[in-house]
C-alpha cells in the first residue's frame, strides 16, 4: 500500500511564509548587494572558462551552471531588497554580455586546439548571435516596443550551453560528446531569433506608424 505525505495545514503555510519572510528581511537588512551577486556570478564564468582550457568539462559545467544561477538571483534580489539601482541594472546586463562571451570563447580556443575549426567557427557565431538577441531586445525597447519573442533567450542559451559542457567528451558522464551540437543549436537559435525581433519590431513600429482605418 502506497503511502502519501499528509497534506499541509494552514498552519504549516504560514510557518513556511513566516521563515521566508525572516529570510528575507535578514539579507535585506545585511551588506550584501546586488552588485556583489553580480561579481561572484562573474567569477564563476570566469573559473568555467579556465577549467575548459584545462579540458575539465564537467566542473566547468558545475561552475557556469552556478554562476549563471547567480546572474538570475542578482535581478530577483535587487527587486526583493530594494537595493537595485540603475547602474546596478546597466552592470548587470553589461557582465552577462561578458560571461556568455568568455566562456563561448574558452569552448572556441578549445576546439581550434583540436583541429574541429567548423565547431570553432559555430562559437564565433554563437557569441554574435548572443549579442544580437540581447541587443535588439535592448533597442526595441529604446523606441518603445517590447520584444521577448524568440526561443533563444539568455535562460534557454544557459541551460543548452550547460547540457554541452556536462556531457562534453571526456566529461566523465558516459561517452557523450554533446559540446559541438549544444553550439550548433545555441548559433542556429539565435540566429532565428535576432530575426524574429527584427520583424516583431517592424511589425511594431508599422502598426503604430499606420494612420487608424478610415481616416
Amino acid at each position: 500500500m502506497e503511502s502519501s505525505a499528509p497534506p499541509r495545514t494552514p498552519r504549516d503555510r504560514r510557518n513556511g511564509q513566516e521563515l521566508r519572510a525572516y529570510a528575507r528581511e535578514r539579507l535585506i537588512e545585511s551588506r550584501l548587494t546586488p552588485n556583489a551577486i553580480s561579481m561572484v556570478g562573474l567569477a564563476g564564468n570566469l573559473v568555467a572558462a579556465a577549467l575548459v582550457t584545462q579540458r575539465l568539462f564537467f566542473l566547468a559545467g558545475i561552475a557556469f551552471i552556478l554562476g549563471s544561477v547567480m546572474d538570475t538571483l542578482d535581478g530577483r534580489y535587487s527587486r526583493m531588497s530594494g537595493k537595485g539601482t540603475l547602474f546596478g541594472a546597466f552592470l548587470d546586463s553589461t557582465l552577462d554580455r561578458i560571461e556568455e562571451g568568455v566562456v563561448l570563447a574558452a569552448v572556441a580556443g578549445y576546439f581550434a586546439a583540436t583541429g574541429d575549426d567548423f565547431a570553432a567557427a559555430m562559437c564565433v557565431v554563437a557569441v554574435l548571435g548572443s549579442l544580437m538577441v540581447s541587443y535588439t531586445r535592448a533597442r526595441a525597447e529604446a523606441l518603445g516596443v517590447e520584444c521577448k519573442v524568440g526561443l533563444a533567450t539568455r535562460p534557454v542559451r544557459v541551460v543548452i550551453l550547460s547540457i554541452g559542457l556536462v556531457f562534453a567528451k571526456g566529461a566523465g558522464l558516459g561517452d557523450f560528446e554533446l559540446l559541438a551540437p549544444a553550439v550548433y543549436v545555441i548559433a542556429a537559435l539565435t540566429i532565428v531569433t535576432t530575426i524574429q525581433r527584427v520583424w516583431h519590431v517592424r511589425n511594431q513600429l508599422s502598426n503604430e506608424a499606420a494612420p487608424p482605418p478610415g481616416l
